[in-house]
């Protein structure tokens, strides 16, 4: 099983490991856009006027501008620590122990503007770029990835089973067939339900925690179901592939 997570805008500073070598990353078929996309970033740096406008940054975010341009120089961390925010609270990796710590490595990736699909444990530096950015006088990135990272997704996609827990933007960059998606609504009272959006993230990175570390290995959407409830989460079954998380509102 693969559990495939969405980054984050924040990173944590830092990192013991050497400076970015894309020739490392899993995945060569990814590594043309990798490279184009990682030197145009550090180009881009240099107009910090243009940066802002490509990244959707403001003036008190050039620390992130300053990110971009120090991309080949600056140390790595493996990718599961280098993002943070409120999904990977709730994931919360670093506390996990012994087989679960192992397994966790092994099943969790992030789909990444930038590098396109890494796994827990790849080295990558502090950076700025998210799926929407629009970089000047260049094609969209989901018109870039798709090409080259939709056939790895598939690939991965045959022999085993992916829960993707992506957000539309980045799933845009790459479809996954047969992936079991993940919705987060709420229940109101009278009985409707509306989309989450204040705690999507936490729901989404505490299933990834249970995904994670469970001695199962499911095979479908049932088996995903069932590691959820398990845990205490109320599941439903939305379609073959698709699963909703349903909070009372």
């Amino acid at each position: 099983m693969l559990v495939l997570l969405p980054p984050s805008e924040t990173k944590v500073d830092g990192g013991d490991g050497p400076p970015l070598r894309l020739d490392v990353l899993p995945h060569p078929e990814l590594g043309q856009v990798r490279k184009e996309l990682a030197h145009e970033l550090v180009e881009l740096a240099g107009d910090v006027a243009a940066c802002r406008t490509a990244l959707g940054l403001s003036a008190k975010q050039d620390a992130e501008v300053a990110r971009n341009a120090a991309l080949f120089d600056s140390p790595t961390m493996p990718a599961l620590r280098r993002y943070t925010g409120v999904l990977y609270d709730a994931l919360d990796a670093g506390s996990l122990r012994g087989a679960a710590a192992a397994r966790a490595r092994g099943r969790l990736a992030v789909g990444s503007a930038l590098f396109g699909l890494l796994h827990a444990d790849d080295p990558v530096p502090a950076y700025r770029l998210s799926a929407g950015s629009a970089l000047p006088g260049r094609p969209t990135l989901a018109a870039r990835w798709k090409p080259v990272l939709e056939p790895v997704l598939t690939r991965i996609a045959a022999g085993e089973l992916v829960v993707d827990l992506r957000s539309g933007s980045y799933a845009a960059l790459g479809r996954v067939p047969g992936a079991v998606t993940v919705t987060v609504l709420a229940e109101r009272p009278d009985g409707t339900r509306g989309v989450v959006s204040h705690f999507n993230k936490a729901h989404k990175g505490r299933l990834a925690r249970l995904l994670a570390g469970t001695r199962a290995e499911p095979t479908d959407a049932a088996g995903v179901a069932a590691i959820a409830r398990r845990a205490g989460m109320q599941v439903e079954r939305a379609g073959p592939m698709a699963l909703e998380i349903i909070l009372p509102a």
